[in-house]
């Protein structure tokens, strides 16, 4: 008899380890500075990021440059719930994702009639065109942007928070979104994890390895590539809303940003290893430390980051983690299906 394997030692002890981390991440906030909560903060909201564009690019195939689309798109859609339907902003935030989903509808139908580096182009050129039609739009700041009202500043758990920690509610906003921006990390890794593992998964990595071969088999290309395409933006569609309620001030160009919420995206995955789950974590890791050290450093920052990666790919061209996986044989999230031999009763 046989049965199909996922799991190894390391990812058992992997799993352990980011239960304890989860736990910690979650009472962080009671002896940590305001400083380092905003930096998690970062991180996290960039590693989000980054696993929907992995989703997409890593095990999909679809190589987009036009994420800023749904950033902006979520960004927008929450300030809009909050400014125009009087919504508190954490509730408002499913509303960025689906707004981004509405939006991702019609951008999938046309894009994906393009195929390599058109629909990469393509991709950019929707979020060009969204970018230019919010501008226009005066009820939300038009081309300078807007803020959040002072009346939507005490979101949900912000007094609570600020009662159990006893700290100001500026503090407090902080401390909210960042335990906000830990579920959304924990549950996209959760979820593009469950994907891979499960039939779609396989036949996404099928689709990715030899297109050919796998609709010769009966795997429908064009559904998957709807599924993962509609999953990441309505991911990334939060994730640009619960940025920006964490700025409480929006505009196009900042919203729209191909450099921050694209050009560093792809910039992190490529690093730490496309087609990982592991891989944008180890890159996040980088990109934070990079920044940190060298922002000050001004246009020899962003040499510096593309000096590197440039030299990434040149030596480890599945990137960090991929370069330890292919040494070490350790697979923390591994989704690779293994038959074992069981003996029959």
């Amino acid at each position: 008899m046989y049965r199909v394997q996922t799991r190894t030692k390391a990812s058992q002890i992997a799993g352990l380890l980011a239960l304890g981390l989860v736990i910690v991440g979650i009472i962080l906030p009671a002896f940590a500075s305001r400083t380092m909560i905003q930096d998690l903060f970062f991180i996290l909201s960039m590693l989000t990021l980054a696993q929907f564009w992995n989703l997409l690019a890593g095990y999909g195939g679809l190589v987009s440059v036009g994420q800023q689309a749904f950033v902006g798109l979520g960004a927008y859609a929450m300030f809009g719930g909050v400014i125009l339907l009087g919504w508190d902003p954490v509730p408002a935030l499913i509303l960025s994702g689906l707004v981004a989903v509405v939006i991702a509808v019609p951008t999938a139908f046309f894009t994906f009639r393009l195929q390599g580096a058109y629909f990469a182009i393509g991709t950019w050129v929707v979020a060009e065109v969204v970018r230019l039609s919010l501008a226009t739009w005066k009820t939300l700041g038009g081309g300078t942007g807007t803020s959040l009202p002072r009346t939507a500043s005490d979101f949900w758990g912000t007094a609570q928070v600020a009662a159990l920690f006893d700290v100001r509610a500026a503090a407090a906003r902080d401390i909210v979104t960042y335990w906000l921006a830990l579920t959304l990390a924990v549950a996209t890794i959760g979820g593009i994890y469950a994907l891979l593992r499960s039939r779609r998964g396989l036949a996404l990595a099928a689709l990715r390895d030899n297109f050919d071969a796998a609709k010769s088999v009966g795997v429908d290309a064009t559904r998957m590539k709807w599924l993962v395409f509609l999953v990441a933006a309505f991911g990334t569609g939060i994730a640009g809303g619960l940025i920006y309620l964490q700025k409480s001030r929006i505009s196009p160009d900042a919203a729209f940003s191909v450099t921050d919420w694209t050009a560093y995206v792809i910039f992190i995955v490529v690093i730490g290893g496309i087609g990982t789950i592991e891989g944008p974590i180890i890159g996040v890791l980088v990109f934070w430390l990079l920044q940190s050290t060298l922002a000050d450093f001004g246009s020899w920052y962003l040499m510096i980051l593309g000096g590197l990666g440039i030299v990434v790919m040149l030596f480890a061209p599945r990137g960090l983690w991929g370069f330890v996986s292919d040494r070490t044989g350790v697979q923390l999230f591994p989704i690779r299906r293994r038959l074992i031999v069981t003996k029959g009763e």
